[in-house]
């Protein structure tokens, strides 16, 4: 129940706001540092040298066409920075740490959580919860303005980026996802 009560903004509620950690800076991966058992990969266009991939090949390939995108100003592997999206499942509490992200560059930048998303039996539930992060973030004002997109095959990623660079962020601020 706790999940399906959101304010009713166009009936004049204030919009639902995040709740920001106390204990540590928001919005900064400038003191990334962790050790991994796990393949990495080098990049090009993130502050954080390398991308730790969690797949074979999927987020490898992600990573690879992020890099190429003339579109894409900067990105990271959300790999040890701790950033994850709360959400309800089954009465438990539990956190959605989505795979990158990605700044898109354009007259006001814009920051995108990018999932690329094989099957997951939560795929659904996890893009709630973060079209939801993404709303009461927007809500807030002081961190930029964030979208959510889910990528279902990592050949459409190009397009879908490119396509975020034509979007006026305050009409559609929430999310665009493949089907």
């Amino acid at each position: 129940m706790v999940e399906a009560v959101k304010p009713d903004v166009s009936a004049g509620e204030a919009p639902e706001l995040p709740a920001i950690e106390a204990n540590r800076p928001s919005g900064t991966t400038g003191e990334v540092d962790f050790w991994t058992s796990r393949e990495v990969r080098t990049v090009i266009k993130s502050h954080v040298n390398y991308v730790v991939a969690d797949t074979k090949q999927w987020e490898q390939a992600a990573a690879y066409l992020l890099d190429k995108q003339d579109v894409v100003e900067a990105f990271v592997k959300n790999a040890g920075l701790g950033f994850a999206i709360p959400y309800l499942h089954n009465g438990q509490m539990h956190d959605y740490e989505p795979d990158f992200i990605v700044r898109i560059k354009g007259e006001t930048p814009l920051n995108v959580i990018l999932e690329t998303k094989g099957y997951d039996p939560l795929k659904d539930v996890k893009r709630q919860a973060a079209e939801r992060w993404v709303a009461a973030v927007n809500a807030d004002g002081r961190f930029g303005h964030w979208r959510y997109q889910l990528i279902e095959k990592i050949a459409e990623l190009p397009t879908k980026l490119a396509a975020m660079t034509n979007v006026d962020v305050r009409q559609n601020p929430v999310m665009s996802h493949s089907n």
